[in-house]
């Protein structure tokens, strides 16, 4: 008879995650380390001349502020539309609340490419938009130039990133205890300050977990704004323009961990206020 091998609970988690962890450590842990090494290697030695040289350059510190700007922007946007969303959501929708979600979950099953050359078809110089508002209402004489604007660029970031923050506002607003709403108003407070006093402090986790991931996703775009302009300059599209037109890959190694450091910020971000959840 073959002997019987009996394993412990660790060794049976283990062997569970095996798979997966050697999965993420090949495609997605090692191809990581290889693209920072780069960055930390020239003429054979290890140096960190490119980082203080790209930290101490000023169009390099715009390209950061610039890049921490536009996704800041995006995020205050995004959250504020989002907010009364989750609210209708959680607290008015009823039956149709289903819907609802239905119709924020579709566009992210869309490629991002698709829904951006979407926002070009309606914006273009002979597009949707500028026939209706010329040729139907006759509100203008010439059509407008929308395209490659700041203001486009930002509406289809917001666009994409507002259903992040919608679920995230939502799922903590799920949670707030309506009796104690229900004791400020029986108290003598209006709904107005009931909101500002009790539904939006105890909501402020979901707040700040929506808007580090919106921020975390708009601070790596890249297809929105190459495909719609916008004049900015952010450190994605410079990387994309290192690898791709320079050939400069330590470089574009260099600024692409610069990014993933501020990503990691964002998950540390993140943690924390999960953490205070109880999560």
């Amino acid at each position: 008879m073959m002997p019987t091998v009996t394993l412990s609970n660790g060794a049976r988690r283990a062997l569970l995650l095996a798979p997966a962890l050697i999965f993420l450590a090949v495609f997605f842990v090692m191809p990581l380390l290889d693209n920072s090494a780069r960055s930390f290697i020239r003429e054979g030695g290890f140096t960190l001349s490119r980082y203080t040289d790209f930290l101490t350059d000023r169009f390099y510190l715009g390209v950061i502020a610039e890049t921490v700007i536009l996704s800041a922007a995006v995020t205050a946007i995004s959250v504020l539309i989002a907010y009364p969303v989750a609210y209708v959501l959680v607290r008015k929708a009823g039956g149709f609340s289903g819907l609802m979600i239905f119709f924020l979950i579709a566009p992210l099953l869309t490629s991002i490419i698709m829904r951006t050359f979407g926002w070009q078809v309606l914006f273009a110089r002979r597009g949707l938009v500028n026939q209706w508002l010329v040729n139907d209402l006759g509100l203008l004489d010439a059509p407008l130039r929308w395209l490659n604007t700041p203001g486009l660029a930002i509406a289809a970031l917001v666009h994409v990133l507002v259903p992040f923050a919608v679920l995230s506002i939502a799922s903590v607003l799920q949670g707030v205890d309506r009796r104690l709403e229900e004791g400020a108003l029986m108290l003598g407070a209006s709904r107005i300050r009931t909101f500002f006093e009790v539904t939006l402090p105890l909501t402020v986790d979901g707040i700040g977990t929506g808007a580090i991931l919106v921020f975390m996703i708009a601070n790596g775009s890249f297809v929105t704004l190459v495909l719609l302009g916008g004049g900015f300059q952010t450190l994605p599209l410079l990387i994309y323009q290192q690898f791709n037109t320079t050939r400069d890959f330590a470089l574009a190694s260099t600024m692409s961990t610069i990014l993933l450091m501020i990503a990691l910020a964002c998950l540390w971000l993140q943690l924390r206020l999960l953490r205070r959840q109880g999560v």
